[in-house]
């Protein structure tokens, strides 16, 4: 029969063990709530230098279609980046920056056919 010496030692092993698991699942949870809550500060940044590019390019005459959506997007991604609502904020500037080059590759396109 085990002695009480090693089950007093057995339950606080488990007990230790249990204790180190809450702690690092806990910190598992904070790291990704961490990363949920972090505002999109690079994607505003590329979908605005995209928009910004594409404008430079004559994409409002040339490819207006493309680039409004992406000023859509922008817009809609400030507007979700005030609600703090960050995860909907970078799926609009993602999607943003696409439809800005877009424009930009749809203007690019214009420009080669009129030049030839």
């Amino acid at each position: 029969m085990a002695s009480i010496g090693s089950f007093v030692w057995l339950s606080t092993y488990y007990k230790n063990n249990v204790d180190i698991f809450r702690t690092v699942l806990l910190l598992l949870l904070c790291l990704f709530a961490a990363c949920e809550t972090a505002p999109p500060v690079q994607e505003m940044s590329d979908a605005r230098q995209a928009i910004a590019v594409a404008k430079e390019a004559g994409a409002a005459e040339l490819a207006a279609f493309h680039l409004n959506a992406a000023e859509k997007y922008l817009a809609s991604a400030e507007k979700k980046l005030n609600e703090r609502a960050y995860n909907q904020a970078r799926s609009d500037a993602n999607q943003a920056k696409m439809k800005a080059l877009d424009a930009l590759r749809a203007s690019e396109d214009v420009q080669d056919t009129v030049d030839n």
